[in-house]
């Protein structure tokens, strides 16, 4: 039986209003929708192995050179067809952290160390973390930025650092940039600029986030080093990448005012969402990504599923206990109805808990 980690279960919780899942506030653009309906006519031929049309349209998009670039099914296929094609041996991930990388490198048999991210510390690495590279010596790394569930970024300095040391010592680093896209400055946290110095690093993007289509399993992969991504290949079905994904990618790279306005919308709701549950008496941490990580009652998952609202219950992230949560950043209006549930659900001895400050 296949058991749901993640956010998003539409299907089992149909009558409620989805916070679980973090997309682009403002749903799928039409002209996405219009190219997956036009690629219906080619449903007869097979995929274009190798996505090259969409690969330029990226290259582009990205302002990096499409010799750089793989294609999957999400960015989970990537995680997985990478895992495959490395085959490790040992991987420290940091906790709490995305539950694929995990999964992808247990699935290959890679022993897992930790690095516990804590709450003192607003659950972001720290400076010790190059030294515990050092220390453990694993062959690959996964580091999500910013980080699921918390939103938190890692400072630009440490980042680096941390690349210069797995170059050091020969561990493949791989970056999760695929909600990068919601912060504010994303070119100040990016290592794009560094692919080509950095033959070991590999940055994971996904469709899935910036221009909501979850449903149509698209991501793309940056390593200016040849050989891992013709390993990746290797392990890959040829046609991994469907049709209607690829007329849909390109059709999606095309939508820079759809991208900034969503951005906008979260920026604004994103800071009357964390006030409002600050003063609903529940522990905000400075999330910067389209959702926001926060501790409350234990139960307030199912009290919340009881008034129609679906929430991320993190209870099952190494690190985190009962308690902790993520809801995404929506249009006003959802945004307002998630308030009036919280404040529904919220028992009296809940609200007079002092609120976290940022």
């Amino acid at each position: 039986m296949t058991k749901h980690i993640h956010g998003g279960d539409v299907y089992k919780y149909d009558h409620c209003l989805d916070f679980s899942a973090n997309c682009n506030p403002l749903g799928t653009p039409q002209s996405v929708k219009q190219a997956i309906i036009d690629s219906v006519e080619n449903l007869s031929d097979y995929p274009r192995v190798g996505c090259g049309p969409l690969k330029e349209a990226i290259a582009a998009y990205e302002h990096t050179k499409k010799e750089y670039l793989i294609c999957g099914n999400g960015a989970a296929d990537l995680i997985f067809s990478l895992s495959r094609a490395w085959n490790p041996k040992k991987a420290l991930l940091p906790a709490p952290t995305f539950a694929e990388y995990e999964q992808a490198l247990v699935s290959v048999g890679c022993e897992i160390s930790r690095y516990y991210l804590k709450e003192e510390n607003d659950f972001c690495i720290q400076g010790d973390y190059p030294d515990i590279l050092k220390k453990e010596k694993p062959d690959i790394i996964f580091l999500c930025n910013p980080n699921n569930p918390t939103g938190i970024t890692i400072p630009q300095n440490l980042l680096e650092e941390i690349l210069e040391t797995c170059a050091m010592q020969g561990i493949l680093m791989v970056v999760d940039e695929c909600f990068l896209d919601f912060v504010k400055d994303p070119q100040k946290h990016t290592l794009k600029e560094k692919l080509e110095k950095y033959p070991g690093l590999f940055i994971l993007k996904a469709f899935t986030k910036r221009y909501a289509i979850p449903g149509v399993r698209l991501g793309y992969g940056f390593c200016s080093d040849r050989e891992v991504l013709d390993r990746m290949e290797a392990v890959t079905q040829p046609w991994n990448v469907s049709t209607m994904a690829q007329q849909a990618g390109m059709a999606a790279l095309k939508e820079s005012e759809y991208v900034e306005a969503g951005r906008q919308i979260i920026f604004r709701e994103s800071a009357w969402m964390k006030e409002k549950m600050r003063q609903l008496g529940l522990t905000v941490y400075p999330s910067e990504a389209n959702y926001i990580f926060f501790y409350g009652p234990e139960d307030l998952f199912e009290r919340c599923v009881a008034k129609g609202i679906l929430i991320r219950d993190c209870s099952n992230y190494p690190g985190l206990k009962k308690g902790y949560y993520r809801v995404a950043v929506k249009l006003h209006e959802q945004n307002e109805k998630l308030i009036e549930v919280l404040e529904e659900v919220q028992a009296p001895s809940d609200k007079l808990r002092s609120s976290y400050s940022v």
